[in-house]
């Protein structure tokens, strides 16, 4: 019956909220029996150790890296390129840009930045994605939190109403004993038949083989408990019981339109659905903007040094100039026979020589630019056409999966409604069988001790009131956790048993 329950993926809420469970705020209990574990602290170690929950969380701290990635796009980026160099034979010599025939040591330095002034939009829009994809990959973890906190919460009952079937089976074997222990008296002391007192061995004999059967059962879901939370088989483990009143049967108070529209703004499958479309819209709008023009703005400043610059440079001082007669090498004039070079009156600046060394030319040939670069897309094979529309034939993959997140959900809503009012139909017949089973049994004992019905009779009295009760505690279970699962649907506080 319980398996049952798996379809209902937030069952969990009927006893997570039933305890207050919260992330990471769940502790064992320091007056709980050693190896006995709360529902809280159950869920607690299957979330720490559960590899999934963990993939998940990995999976948000790298969505969270490409939202700070591509908000860091947004400012301009900068570089720095040294370069050293080695030529020899006929070079150009990087300091003067003329041709030399000797070897040349060089060196460069450039520190470069780049920042993307308009772009068609797009750096805006990826972190518009990136940011709702994150949002997107949250409440995926939190579907994964809850799906694992589905699995131990239902095991966890699978535990706790095992225990409760062993002890209506250990009452029934302890009835049977009585029963056989008297009729043996009565056996004995010739009222009886012999085989009234067989018929009730084998009675015995039934019920202790359903005591195990439930013993072997308590054990199985244990098993299923400790493997969900990561736990060796061989660690012994117990649960601590969680005491439901019996069910009142009265009719739920909201409609079945009600519970669906509660539970589509509260469900983190819609959120994540919706959220997808949304970065969905700014994929499109990225992809549109590759075919828009694009402007960007860089700058630089460098600097450069060359082996075959002169070692020294001549420094004006300031103090003004002198007038100096330059015999020229060019110009000549004849006299008396001989060739007597021109005198030309130079006015040089006063000044010194001083010495041009690696970082002065470093200082002396440093370079700075700035330019604005615009960038129109005219004809690029289609991509951009494509590219946007693949973006919106995702957008419209999104769409129709979150559609069927919103049709899987009605379905889970109708279907846990009507389970509900089934549940609450076979709970009030199975009360009102073992009401009237408890007084077949009680007349049928009777009658037995005195003789008037055989032990087949009341064997089959006995069988049919044991059978009975233990219907009546899974359709108490199956009723109650079935109103809570609409309870969550309608995010009601679930901590009323």
């Amino acid at each position: 019956m319980f398996n049952s329950l798996l379809k209902y993926k937030f069952l969990l809420a009927v006893l997570v909220s039933a305890l207050g469970v919260g992330r990471g705020q769940a502790q064992t209990d320091v007056n709980q029996p050693e190896h006995t574990y709360s529902l809280e602290d159950c869920i607690r170690i299957a979330l720490e150790t559960n590899p999934q929950v963990r993939i998940s969380q990995l999976q948000v701290r790298n969505n969270d890296n490409i939202l700070q990635q591509s908000k860091w796009q947004r400012w301009p980026s900068l570089g720095f390129s040294a370069g050293q160099g080695f030529s020899a034979g006929r070079n150009i010599d990087p300091y003067t840009n003329v041709y030399v025939q000797r070897n040349v040591n060089s060196s460069n330095f450039n520190l470069n930045s780049t920042v993307t002034l308009f772009n068609g939009f797009q750096l805006q829009n990826t972190v518009r994605r990136n940011s709702t994809n994150l949002q997107a990959s949250e409440a995926d973890l939190e579907v994964t939190r809850n799906d694992i906190m589905l699995n131990v919460a239902l095991v966890y009952l699978q535990v706790i109403t095992n225990e409760e079937l062993i002890a209506v089976a250990q009452s029934q074997v302890e009835a049977s004993r009585l029963q056989m222990d008297r009729t043996s008296r009565l056996v004995d002391a010739g009222t009886l038949a012999e085989s009234n007192l067989l018929d009730l061995k084998a009675q015995v004999a039934n019920d202790e083989l359903s005591l195990v059967n439930a013993e072997n059962n308590l054990e199985t879901a244990k098993l299923n408990l400790k493997q969900l939370m990561n736990m060796p088989g061989s660690e012994p483990i117990e649960v601590v019981k969680i005491d439901v009143a019996d069910p009142t049967l009265a009719a739920y108070d909201a409609s079945i339109q009600e519970i669906f529209e509660v539970a589509l703004s509260g469900l983190p499958q819609m959120k994540a659905a919706q959220l997808r479309i949304e970065a969905a819209d700014r994929s499109i709008e990225i992809a549109k903007g590759a075919g828009m023009p694009s402007l960007s703005l860089s700058g630089g400043i460098g600097s450069a040094y060359s082996s075959a610059a002169p070692k020294e440079r001549f420094v004006a001082d300031g103090t003004g100039s002198t007038i100096q007669d330059i015999p020229s090498t060019t110009s000549y004039v004849s006299y008396a026979g001989v060739s007597v070079p021109v005198i030309n009156k130079v006015t040089v600046p006063n000044g010194r020589y001083e010495n041009f060394g690696y970082f002065n030319q470093l200082d002396g040939n440093r370079n700075t630019g700035l330019n604005l670069s615009l960038r129109i897309p005219i004809f690029s094979n289609f991509q951009v056409k494509y590219n946007v529309a693949n973006a919106k034939l995702q957008k419209q993959n999104l769409v129709a999966q979150s559609e069927q997140a919103m049709l899987t959900i009605r379905k889970n809503v109708e279907q846990a409604y009507i389970d509900m009012t089934n549940a609450a139909k076979r709970y009030s017949a199975t009360a009102n069988q073992v009401q009237a089973l408890e007084e077949a049994f009680r007349v049928s004992q009777v009658r037995f001790d005195v003789g008037a019905i055989n032990s087949l009779d009341y064997n089959i009295a006995k069988a049919n009131l044991d059978r009975a009760k233990s219907n009546l505690v899974q359709t108490k279970y199956d009723y109650v956790f079935r109103t809570k699962i609409l309870d969550f649907y309608m995010n009601r506080p679930l901590s009323d048993f």
